[in-house]
């Protein structure tokens, strides 16, 4: 077979018609390639179109979505505001920064306040009958009955600071989301700015590039838009949005826009500098999380590492002796 092979390519005639092969086939694929090749044009100028189709129905079906939403300020419910306004619950069970706390943890409205106070109403008897039915008759505790008392009213003073203790958890994990995506979000407002946005088109923008990264701070971004363009004075706009978030680097950026707005002076300048302050901040923090990372794994070593490091170490010791 291979001398075959062989003899064929060394064959003069052979090789003149399979080139003469070659070059036919050649020419009728160069002939009949401009009427199988498609309109490039055609094509993609259909799917543009198609893309087009298909976004305007994605904004008709998100604009029926957003009216068929309940708006950011939640009613409540008709019963719950009787029994709140009956027991006067905010003068007994509120507190004086409770408002301004559910702000920041992203409730709004009177709904929110009102489920917060009728909360700290019912949980602390709940928790009083609940350890109590626990302490005299699920479980017989070798306690006196004052002792048993006393731990029911522990219970109930930690039910009363459970809604409390909830509420602190929900503005710390919001504000360390808003903390670190703010500063990119400034670097985003500073291009906007400097491509010559408005600061509201500029807000705008930014709330919806930066919604992947932290979605509390593209909320409060938009409020914020939207505070620009209702209120009369737009120092309120940017002090409502420090008193929101709570963060330090948000007040700064506030007092800043509104020194800029009161005196006139660079807008892009003064984001430079407050996202670069930021920024910093957030480097320092990230550093004294890791300068404070060995104190907190002394203990650990000392508990779980040594013991292991000395039955390795001196196991086979102790093994040979007890061989001897």
């Amino acid at each position: 077979m291979a001398e075959r092979l062989v003899a064929l390519i060394y064959d003069r005639g052979f090789m003149l018609a399979l080139l003469a092969f070659i070059a036919a086939i050649a020419t009728v694929l160069t002939l009949a390639m401009p009427f199988l090749q498609n309109d490039k044009l055609k094509s993609r100028m259909k799917s543009v179109a198609t893309e087009r189709d298909r976004l305007r129905q994605r904004s008709r079906e998100k604009m029926n979505r957003e009216k068929r939403e309940l708006s950011l300020r939640n009613e409540p419910k008709a019963f719950l505001r009787q029994l709140v306004e009956q027991f006067e619950l905010v003068k007994h069970v509120g507190t004086n920064d409770m408002k301004q706390q559910l702000l920041m943890a992203g409730f709004r409205g009177q709904a929110p306040l009102f489920t917060f106070l009728l909360f700290r109403l019912v949980l602390p008897p709940i928790a009083f009958l609940a350890t109590l039915f626990y302490v005299f008759v699920v479980v017989e505790v070798n306690q006196p009955p004052l002792i048993r008392f006393g731990m029911a009213i522990a219970a109930t003073w930690i039910g009363f600071q459970l809604p409390g203790l909830y509420l602190k958890n929900i503005i710390q994990k919001r504000q360390q989301t808003i903390k670190r995506a703010f500063p990119d979000a400034l670097d985003l407002l500073l291009i906007c700015v400097e491509s010559g946005m408005a600061i509201e088109a500029a807000f705008r923008k930014v709330a919806v590039e930066i919604g992947s990264t932290s979605v509390p701070l593209a909320e409060e971004l938009s409020l914020t838009t939207a505070e620009l363009s209702y209120l009369p004075d737009r120092r309120q706009a940017y002090e409502n949005l420090a008193q929101r978030t709570g963060l330090d680097g948000v007040k700064a950026v506030s007092l800043a826009l509104i020194q800029a707005e009161k005196y006139g002076t660079s807008l892009g300048q003064t984001l430079r500098v407050m996202a670069q302050e930021n920024r910093d901040m957030r480097m320092s923090e990230a550093e004294k999380m890791a300068a404070a990372l060995p104190p907190k794994l002394t203990v650990p070593m000392i508990v779980f590492f040594l013991p292991v490091l000395f039955v390795v170490i001196l196991g086979p010791a102790v093994i040979r002796v007890m061989n001897q």
